[in-house]
């Protein structure tokens, strides 16, 4: 990959690992340090071992940026959350596929409400779950943690499927984005980025940088090359 493909991966911070006594400011300071979009794990405490945060959160942090708010309902029942995630203001919601059995369907009711819709897939699960809605995709996001919690490490293992769900995507001339959560920071950005990914969730490498989010996401930038 050189400068001008690296330019192209846009960074998500994920809001799960920043300072929530400050919530506001580390918003503010990710929109300075370039951030494009700002991803939000919504967690329910059944379909992950953890309880993060819901739409009221959202719905303040949505007057404080303009950057995308990329919501990630790590939640059973996904669909009955996805009015009031719109309502906070998503600009895109993505479901898991292992709770969604009728995953069309749930796309479909996220796009008419008015939001880019998306799939995230465990590591344990193929990229067949996804193979039939194809086309209905705007984002497929690869988990590369088991999800549930911040600072885990990159399971290098997901570097293959997120090479063949490059080829998927392409071979289906989908114009879908590929983001990759877990465990992303400057050591492995490029490696992921040169596998395909066009997306790059990042918490703790960004909200823990010594210098503040601006400064992981520069290590992030200049570890692409640009």
């Amino acid at each position: 990959m050189n400068g001008t493909d690296a330019m192209k991966v846009q960074l998500a911070p994920s809001v799960l690992a920043s300072d929530f006594s400050r919530l506001g400011e580390q918003v503010r300071l990710c929109g300075q340090g370039g951030a494009d979009w700002l991803h939000l794990d919504l967690m329910d405490n059944q379909f992950v071992p953890n309880l993060s945060f819901g739409p009221p959160v959202m719905a303040a942090l949505r007057p404080l940026t303009r950057l995308t708010l990329d919501a990630h309902l790590m939640v059973i029942q996904p669909e009955r959350l996805i009015p009031a995630v719109m309502a906070a203001g998503a600009d895109r919601i993505t479901v898991h596929a292992e709770v969604s059995p009728h995953l069309h369907r749930t796309l479909h009711q996220i796009r008419d409400a008015g939001a880019r819709c998306g799939v995230a897939l465990n590591p344990s699960t193929p990229l067949s779950a996804v193979e039939w809605v194809l086309s209905d995709l705007d984002l497929l996001l690869v988990m590369t943690v088991n999800p549930g919690f911040g600072g885990q490490s990159f399971i290098r293992e997901m570097l293959p499927k997120i090479a063949a769900a490059r080829r998927m995507l392409d071979q289906a001339h989908s114009p879908a984005e590929l983001e990759v959560d877990g465990g992303v920071d400057a050591s492995n950005a490029l490696e992921i980025a040169a596998a395909g990914a066009t997306v790059l969730v990042a918490g703790t490498s960004v909200f823990g940088h010594p210098e503040g989010p601006a400064g992981g996401l520069e290590a992030l930038r200049r570890s692409l090359g640009s």
